[in-house]
């Protein structure tokens, strides 16, 4: 078979195994025959992009000269007829690509080079490269079987770190460490190198980016949305126990895993004004005109399935103005004018939540929210009317009669949920459909993910600010709101309970609910675990549960075992396959195979010794962290590692477990010979920047961490850490060598949770409350394998009304003792009244959050835990069964759910 001049006999250069690869894509094609010119054309580059790929191993290209025996530079390489060079063509196809691209691509001599950063780059861009052909694959298949597609909108990707992930997903983990040791490097100085990308601030952003995960490997065709912040997530500096946070510059070298795509740019409009206008056809329209206009520019990153050939795409919208440079003004002597436009339009997406505190940060949030929904809702028409307008659109069918056939849209919380405004302004405004057409179009492509129970964490945007940057957009709210109010009260009668329901909130200032626009605007509705679903229909949004029950569903949220177990904890990994086999990895129920194995004494040895290297590992990060700060820290492995790291926030209660260690502190002085458990308490996360309270909360842990570590008394038998800027690179240090997992949120005030499943898959014991996935995770491992304290989210409802903390503080004395040495200022000498706002929020003004209610459940179920970890082997015991019941929490099962429940979306065989 010829195709200009490119014939499969030529292949015969390649391998047998290579050789067959190339011919199944060219030569079997299904369908090729069928294939438009333009679309057989891109099936030639692609095949042409296979084979220069595969006989990448066949270019001599490098000539090197040895190092001397006394050169001792990073990238000095060993010369390339090492024996080692021929243990196979996947090995060596690796290594060519790494010289390629360190000559090619960054102009240098691997001898020359005396850093890791320009071999990581290399290597990141071969790996990237062997991602090209299957990623192309990938979307022509999605064409080719005409696949409905599903687009995940969320406005945070907690990706951390790709190169690991990327070998993990592709299978080249070990070829690729034998290989950079052939050329003088060690991977894991190469994965120090990578910057997070920290384009999250938690699990918001890591639950979308364990869901992209799941939906490659299970081969779902699917994209994910966001936007591409010049700086992510602050860097988090700790300065005499306080946060400071510094800019997070994570693109300041280049992302070697993106591809820029400026020919897929689109116009994205702010302010202006919307007017009544004839159209063509002498039909009546509004037009948004005088509108200030900014460029979305994509830049994809390959998203790579496990054990497939699935690469999925991750685009994220980067920000451009349309007008860069003003060269009248800069030859007036305007410097800054000449710039200003520029700067003010990626301003757009410079930062991640910029503080809303005032006018102008809020202004910008609602901005890069419209951005980003904008140019992803027109990339996704753009997308669809190029295959069924430019192709194979039946007869007798409109463009966008099959939309909601082949397009699902889910928006990840509410910050996206003005993506149902833009497409109906595009449906009714652009594309001349009739408000009910593209209603039912809108309503039948988005769910909406829910994730939080705290009616003041929902979004609500002033109307006149939404009508001064977006007027035609509060036009369309404005009619949305009218048109299902009047359907309330035709269902629910006069007594309908419009004011609650409404998008509309019309007390006061007028501010628009953007939960109820989702609710409203979508065909479903869904919570993130059992509890917090149940809370939404029976009290958050009970009106529209009433109204429509059948919108409503749990899809409880899960975790990927992929990054979190097999590569973030690969001694555990190791043990679990070597008893169980691999299947794990993309099925996780079955680790229920290690039940019996809970009682082999043999394994249970092994079991620990994982989590002693683990401990080892994180022991040295801590003191290698803390000798930084210039505050040298004793930790002894040996102790129970007590971790709760997360972001900081009163709900979460990082002030109960500060108040328990405040208790062992005193019981240590008080009985300096009790046998009491050595324990090394480790906090990690990060406070808004606004957030007085949480940053207050740094302070005293810090504090309590100066005192506590400074007495001699205490040496090796507790210690208290805060590990700074916890990310996800320092989460997969962490979470291997936790021995117990503190979940004690308020119990109603969690939706789910991820990081407690991701503690318990390594092996961590849980304490905590009734709270989010926390119950699941009860239901799973059973009574006996998990520490349950505190009152229910019925008791905290039953309480409140009646709750007078002074009666708990006064009922217990060490409770009492532990407040007022915070109070007096124990852990603040040189800052006298530190503090206090701290101890009021807890006695005088209500603790909202129960703390010192929950107080002596907890320390009493401390005391249980320090007993059962005394027992070795009925710890480890209870530590495998609960890393043996965690199938449940895999985000496979929870993706499988959406795309059975919702998206109504089936695999795509590559």
């Amino acid at each position: 078979m010829e195709i200009r001049g490119c014939s499969a006999r030529r292949l015969t250069t390649l391998s047998n195994e290579e050789a067959a690869a190339a011919r199944g894509w060219l030569v079997a094609r299904t369908g090729y025959q069928r294939l438009t010119p333009m679309r057989r054309l891109c099936s030639v580059l692609a095949w042409i992009r296979v084979r220069s790929v595969c006989c990448a191993r066949h270019e001599q290209r490098f000539s090197m000269t040895p190092p001397g025996p006394d050169a001792k530079r990073i990238g000095e390489l060993t010369p390339r007829t090492s024996p080692a060079s021929d243990r196979g063509p996947l090995a060596q196809s690796l290594k060519d690509g790494v010289l390629r691209h360190l000559l090619y691509t960054l102009g240098e001599l691997p001898r020359h080079v005396d850093s890791v950063w320009e071999p990581y780059v290399a290597l990141a861009l071969a790996v990237r490269d062997r991602m090209m052909a299957r990623w192309i694959r990938t979307h022509d298949a999605y064409y080719e079987q005409d696949a409905k597609r599903v687009y995940y909108l969320s406005l945070e990707y907690l990706m951390g770190r790709t190169l690991g992930n990327s070998l993990v997903n592709l299978g080249l983990l070990d070829e690729c460490s034998t290989t950079l040791h052939e050329l003088g490097y060690r991977l894991e100085d190469l994965r120090e190198a990578e910057w997070d990308a920290g384009l999250g601030n938690g699990g918001l952003g890591r639950l979308a980016a364990c869901f992209l995960d799941s939906m490659a490997t299970l081969g779902y065709p699917s994209y994910g949305y966001g936007i591409r912040y010049d700086y992510g997530i602050f860097h988090q500096r700790i300065v005499h126990g306080a946060q400071v946070e510094v800019a997070d510059g994570w693109l300041r070298y280049g992302n070697p895993w993106e591809i820029a795509r400026p020919g897929d740019r689109f116009r994205v409009h702010f302010y202006g004004r919307a007017e009544a206008v004839h159209d063509s056809a002498g039909r009546l329209t509004q037009a948004w005109v005088d509108t200030r206009d900014v460029l979305a520019t994509p830049y994809d990153t390959p998203i790579p399935g496990y054990g497939n050939q699935t690469v999925n795409t991750l685009r994220l919208w980067g920000a451009r103005a349309v007008r860069e440079f003003d060269l009248h003004e800069f030859n007036e002597g305007d410097y800054v004018g000449a710039v200003e436009a520029r700067a003010r339009s990626e301003s757009v997406c410079r930062v991640l939540y910029p503080n809303d505190a005032t006018s102008a940060g809020r202004a910008l949030r609602l901005a890069q929210e419209y951005f980003f929904v904008s140019a992803t809702i027109q990339d996704i028409i753009r997308r669809y009317r190029k295959r069924y307008v430019m192709y194979d659109q039946p007869r007798g069918l409109r463009v966008f009669d099959r939309f909601t056939e082949k397009v699902a849209i889910q928006l990840n919380d509410t910050h996206p949920a003005l993506a149902i405004p833009e497409l109906m302004r595009i449906l009714v405004d652009v594309e001349n459909l009739s408000w009910d057409e593209a209603w039912d179009i809108t309503t039948g492509t988005f769910g909406y993910t829910n994730h939080t129970v705290m009616p003041e964490a929902l979004e609500h945007w002033p109307a006149s600010l939404l009508g001064l940057m977006l007027p035609r957009h509060l036009q369309i709210i404005y009619e949305i709101n009218a048109r299902f109010l009047a359907q309330v009260r035709r269902r629910r009668g006069p007594d309908a309970p419009t004011q609650r329901m409404s998008i509309v909130e019309e007390h006061g200032e007028e501010r628009v609910r953007m939960a109820n626009l989702a609710i409203v605007g979508s065909h479903s509705v869904n919570g993130v675990a059992t509890l917090h679903t149940e809370i939404l229909k029976s009290d958050l949004f009970r009106d529209f549960h009433e109204l429509e029950p059948q919108k409503f569903s749990n899809k409880t949220n899960g975790i990927t075992q992929r990054r979190w177990l097999l590569k973030s904890n690969p001694g555990l990994a190791r043990l679990i396959t070597d008893a169980i086999g691999s299947g794990w990895i993309t099925q996780l129920e079955q680790l229920e195979r290690l039940v019996p194995l809970a009682a082999d004494r043999d394994f249970a040895v092994a079991w620990r010794s994982v989590k002693r290297e683990n401990k080892l590992r994180l022991s040295e990060t801590m003191q290698r962290q803390y000798r930084r700060r210039g505050a040298p820290l004793h930790v002894e492995p040996d102790s129970m590692f007590d971790v709760q790291v997360k972001r900081i926030h009163e709900y979460k209660r990082q002030l109960l477990n500060v108040l328990h260690v405040i208790t062992l502190y005193n019981r240590i002085k008080d009985a300096p010979h009790a046998d009491l458990l050595p324990r090394t308490v480790i906090f990690g996360g990060k406070a808004a920047p606004g957030y007085a309270m949480a940053k207050l909360i740094i302070r005293l842990i810090n504090g309590v961490g100066d005192v506590v570590n400074g007495d001699p008394a205490l040496r090796g038998r507790l210690s208290v850490v805060f590990l700074a800027d916890y990310k996800v690179s320092l989460a997969e240090q962490i979470i291997p060598a936790a021995d117990l997992s503190e979940q004690i949120s308020t119990a109603g005030t969690e939706a789910s949770g991820t990081g407690n499943m991701k503690f318990a898959l390594n092996g961590a014991l849980t304490i905590g409350t009734m709270d989010g996935a926390t119950i699941e995770i009860f239901e799973e491992v059973g009574k006996d394998n998990i520490f349950i304290f505190g009152l229910t989210a019925g008791e905290v409802a039953e309480l409140r009304s009646r709750y007078d903390p002074w009666e708990w503080y006064h009922a217990n004395a060490e409770l009492a003792r532990a407040l007022d040495m915070i109070g007096a200022d124990v852990f603040s000498p040189d800052t006298p009244g530190l503090f206090r706002p701290l101890v009021d929020s807890l006695l005088r003004e209500g603790d909202r959050y129960f703390v010192l209610a929950d107080y002596a459940p907890y320390v009493t179920s401390q005391d249980r835990v320090a007993a059962a970890y005394r027992d070795e082997a009925a710890w480890t015991r209870m530590s495998i069964l609960n890393v043996a019941h965690m199938g449940k929490f895999s985000s496979d099962r929870t993706i499988r759910q959406y795309a059975e429940d919702i998206w109504g979306v089936t695999p795509v065989r590559v």
